[in-house]
């Protein structure tokens, strides 16, 4: 099931369409200038890339932040967006209430764009875009977590956000699924679809696994 899923969602970004906005987000998520004059020979090949490896940037839609925001109504607190890119995400959860708004992202080009978007929707003081890395971060002050990043790196990331998030933590995994987490909801379809993890739930179906396997080795 979690292959068909990202299946499907590698498939929608083949057939996306960029534009020339969206290939200057490539650039600028690739730090190389020489990519937009050559977009057009390497995407079929880049097309081609195997599921379990890297997926490349792309900026989130308005329904995938729409979706995020759905799985969030009624909720309050820090807020951090996991590879934040351009940072998108991170505004809408500031102008939602959300407070601290934290961007975690490494690549430098996208936290320029992700300041210059800041500072355009005059949210420049509110929000946070940080380059550091992710492994390090302190999790344990953030309520609600974001994260729209490749499979491989799901399923490294699940046991440091079980350890450092906090009893009433909602994290929200877009485009891709966390691999061995139920979700306690779905919102979307396809390349838009978010699924939304309670850290209270998944610490309890994890204690519940452990005793079953404690009691069938006894």
């Amino acid at each position: 099931m979690e292959d068909d899923v990202q299946e499907q969602t590698l498939e929608q970004f083949k057939d996306k369409r960029l534009g020339g906005w969206g290939i200057l987000q490539l650039t600028a998520g690739t730090g190389l200038a020489v990519y937009a004059m050559w977009a057009g020979v390497l995407m079929p090949g880049f097309r081609r890339v195997p599921l379990k490896l890297q997926v490349p940037y792309m900026p989130a839609s308005k329904k995938q932040v729409g979706n995020v925001m759905s799985l969030l109504k009624g909720r309050s607190g820090g807020f951090a967006d996991l590879g934040s890119g351009d940072g998108r995400i991170v505004l809408e959860a500031s102008r939602q209430g959300f407070s601290p708004a934290v961007g975690y992202e490494l690549n430098p080009w996208l936290l320029r764009l992700s300041r210059f978007y800041a500072w355009k929707a005059g949210l420049y003081g509110r929000v946070s875009y940080r380059r550091e890395d992710l492994w390090k971060v302190d999790l344990s002050g953030y309520r609600n977590i974001s994260i729209f990043l490749a499979p491989s790196v799901l399923t490294l990331l699940q046991e440091k956000l079980l350890v450092e998030l906090p009893e009433d933590a909602l994290i929200i995994a877009g485009r891709f699924p966390f691999p061995d987490w139920t979700p306690c909801r779905i919102e979307g379809q396809g390349v838009d679809r978010a699924w939304a993890y309670s850290i209270e739930a998944i610490r309890k179906q994890n204690q519940s696994k452990d005793i079953q396997s404690s009691e069938k080795s006894s």
